[in-house]
């Protein structure tokens, strides 16, 4: 039988193991296969930031850059003798040692970002681990930003060479990059490679690819593995493959691998292990890609199992002790993304809604909505505890459905178990009072959902099935449970004009300064091939243009907007705002003053949004 190796390849977050091999491990070794993960990114990670490997860096960046004058530089030393405590503390989070960081002088001087009245502000004279962590976080950020000047430009510290495979409709930069001579990180990315290699001696290799940040590293490992184990058989999966390789023709690919599946991996993954085994024949493949007297051929044969069954996600072999915990922001929600380890698990596959205009809503991820029921998902955090000793969980739904949530938090409640938790939600009216009571009680800290653009002329037409007034009510809901609310908030949307723009930062405001959300995130709205908006694009007034040539990626379209305003222009803007409104501060500022440009003035009153009393709010 041939044993299988699953790779997260860098770089993705610092905190946690990205779920997909955890889940493809757990299914495979239901049946029966011989299989083994690891998470390549946090192993190089960790080189990165040790003595050993900042070392070398420093030497590279001697010979690469001998004019380089940095903060870091300068203090090289300092970073060298410091950064295995630094790195020890960020995966320990012990207060001993950020006594330590904390104190005068021991930390190399000049880490960029760090406002002394602001940390006094966050953490006061007592929350050492978290200042500590704060100023570990910056102190890495400081080294990253090294690399990036003296190493590679494409470095960041959760992805890599992103900008040349982000939208890469054609192969010609990626494959250029791979055809280029290697630099340190892909140096030291070979090195920990091979070890994993040598220790595991699998027969096939599976790259889970997430996102556009790990594709070049998922290719360069590919490659080194073409060139040093010519009889591995390699797979790539994941995220960004399932949304932008859809239409592939680019046949130099598979230079670098043998196989490219498509949504969920369990099945194809198997008959891929199947067929190398010859035990099946080629045709039984599963919505994979091969290759074929030099043609791409895809074979589908879809199947998939069953959403809704006992197979738990395993975490075995995975270093949960080398995972750190980082903070980039003071505020409470925010952090929580980077800090703390979170165990990973989805309680339903797709979205029970599925409706968002402008959402992937023709992608399997999406369309296809079926639930797990609350024995088997407490069942599995009860495994899931036993095996990474942690309880702190993100459920990483498209969508939470609510009465599933309800059920979740009552088994818990039932079976007295005690964890953290979070996820995403819509702001349905289910979220009333009763349930969130139940949720926070069973350990609900925090959850995210999407207000887009909180407009209720533009939430119709993104068919969102909410409105401000609506979400107000249930984030306020949440928020008197103790209960963290973040927004995902986007700009940009068709026929979106500048007064909707100012009106809905004025909203944002309003929710910030009522304590109804704690932390948001504005995205510029892109379209995608996949959702309704590209499907009929007239019905929603735009144009597209682009792109006209596609050989490899697809996924981001280009599109005229004929009715709506210059949107880029808001970036800056926007982030202003809502840096200051998540630190607590600007709250009595115009929206306006957060631009450098002239604006419309809000049409909106200052107290659009009152709080009647405790359970009702009014939008006048």
């Amino acid at each position: 039988m041939s044993k299988i190796l699953l790779l997260t390849p860098p770089f993705v977050q610092w905190n946690n193991p990205y779920p997909a091999t955890t889940v493809l491990t757990g299914y495979l070794k239901s049946k029966k296969y011989d299989v083994a993960q690891a998470d390549l990114s946090i192993r190089l990670t960790n080189y990165i930031f040790s003595k050993a490997g900042l070392t070398r860096i420093f030497e590279s960046a001697k010979k690469l850059a001998p004019k380089s004058n940095t903060d870091v530089r300068k203090h090289k030393q300092q970073y060298v003798d410091t950064i295995d405590f630094v790195r020890q503390f960020l995966q320990a989070g012990d207060q001993t040692s950020a006594m330590r960081i904390c104190s005068d002088n021991f930390l190399p001087p000049g880490n960029a970002g760090i406002d002394e009245d602001n940390l006094e502000w966050a953490f006061g004279t007592v929350g050492f681990t978290e200042k500590a962590r704060y100023l570990s976080t910056q102190y890495v950020n400081a080294i990253g930003n090294y690399i990036r000047k003296t190493i590679s430009e494409e470095y960041g510290l959760n992805r890599y060479a992103e900008t040349i495979c982000h939208s890469a409709t054609q192969f010609d930069d990626i494959y250029n990059r791979l055809k280029a001579e290697n630099n340190l990180l892909d140096i030291f990315m070979d090195e920990q490679l091979d070890e994993i290699i040598v220790e595991h001696s699998p027969q096939i290799v599976g790259f889970t690819i997430p996102f556009a940040g790990n594709l070049y590293s998922a290719l360069k490992c590919a490659k080194f593995l073409k060139a040093n184990y010519p009889g591995i058989k390699i797979v790539f999966g994941g995220g960004y493959v399932n949304t932008d390789l859809r239409q592939l023709q680019e046949p130099r690919i598979f230079e670098f691998t043998d196989f490219i599946c498509l949504d969920d991996g369990e099945i194809p993954l198997e008959r891929i292990i199947q067929y190398v085994g010859g035990n099946k024949n080629i045709n039984a493949l599963v919505r994979t890609y091969v290759l074929c007297n030099k043609t791409i051929t895809y074979i589908d044969n879809s199947e998939n199992i069953r959403f809704a069954n006992p197979i738990c996600p395993d975490y075995a072999g995975l270093e949960i002790n080398k995972y750190m915990s980082v903070i980039e922001l003071s505020n409470p929600m925010h952090k929580i993304w980077n800090d703390g380890f979170w165990n990973k698990l989805t309680l339903a596959h797709g979205c029970y809604w599925k409706k968002c205009t402008f959402c992937d809503t023709a992608l399997d991820y999406i369309s296809r909505y079926e639930p797990d029921t609350a024995l088997n998902i407490v069942d599995k955090i009860e495994q899931i505890i036993h095996q990474t000793g942690k309880t702190g969980f993100h459920f990483t739904d498209e969508a939470a459905p609510p009465k599933l949530l309800k059920d979740v938090a009552t088994e818990l409640v039932k079976r007295k178990i005690q964890l953290t938790w979070w996820t995403n939600v819509r702001f349905e009216k289910a979220f009333d009072d009763g349930l969130c009571g139940l949720l926070a009680h069973s350990g609900c800290i925090a959850v995210s959902g999407g207000i887009e653009v909180a407009s209720d002329r533009i939430l119709k037409l993104i068919d969102k099935g909410v409105t401000i007034n609506q979400a107000a009510i249930i984030a306020d809901s949440f928020t008197r449970h103790g209960i963290m609310v973040h927004a995902y908030l986007m700009y940009g949307f068709p026929s979106q004009t500048e007064q909707e723009t100012i009106d809905s930062l004025e909203t944002v405001r309003q929710f910030f300064e009522l304590g109804l959300m704690q932390s948001c995130y504005f995205h510029r709205f892109a379209l995608t091939a996949h959702s309704p908006i590209a499907q009929d694009a007239e019905k929603y007034k735009i144009k597209i243009t682009g792109p006209a040539n596609h050989t490899f990626a697809l996924n981001d379209l280009f599109f005229a907007d004929e009715e709506g305003c210059k949107h880029e222009k808001f970036t800056k803007g926007l982030n202003r705002a809502i840096y200051n409104y998540m630190h607590g501060i600007g709250y009595d500022k115009p929206v306006n003053f957060w631009f450098d440009f002239k604006t419309p003035k809000t049409s909106l009153p200052r107290n659009s949004i009152v709080l009647t009393n405790s359970l009702k709010i009014r939008l006048s």
